[in-house]
């Protein structure tokens, strides 16, 4: 994690209240997908933050994704909401799909279906 101490104070407050919203989630945003918040990375002047979920059961990502994109201005209230008395200005959230736990399983795939052969020792 780069940047000040302030920036990583506030992505940690980002990323444990965004993954209390998504795990309270009343309105029904996610439809029981089971999402979680890998890391958030926010900006120099605490004005956007970007945060990247991850969704291992999910089917759908990127329907999931658009679903919560079209529900953000919900979302920025709820946080704003619980982080209102911390922060001057509740960041402009941006979401992406975290894919390294996928890619990490198609490295592990990949390496566990290499043929080499064994070396002779001479």
């Amino acid at each position: 994690m780069t940047g000040s101490t302030r920036q990583q104070k506030v992505s940690r407050l980002i990323q444990k209240e965004i993954s209390d919203i998504f795990q309270r989630d009343k309105k029904g945003i996610l439809n029981n997908v089971f999402v979680t918040v890998a890391d958030v990375r926010i900006s120099p002047d605490l004005s956007v933050a970007k945060i990247y979920i991850s969704m291992m059961l999910a089917k759908e990502k990127q329907a999931t994704l658009e679903k919560i994109n079209n529900h953000k201005r919900e979302i920025r209230k709820a946080l704003g909401d619980r982080v209102g008395k911390q922060l001057r200005i509740v960041p402009e959230l941006v979401f992406y799909i975290d894919e390294v736990e996928e890619n990490a399983l198609r490295m592990d795939e990949l390496l566990k279906n290499l043929n080499i052969p064994p070396t002779d020792k001479k």
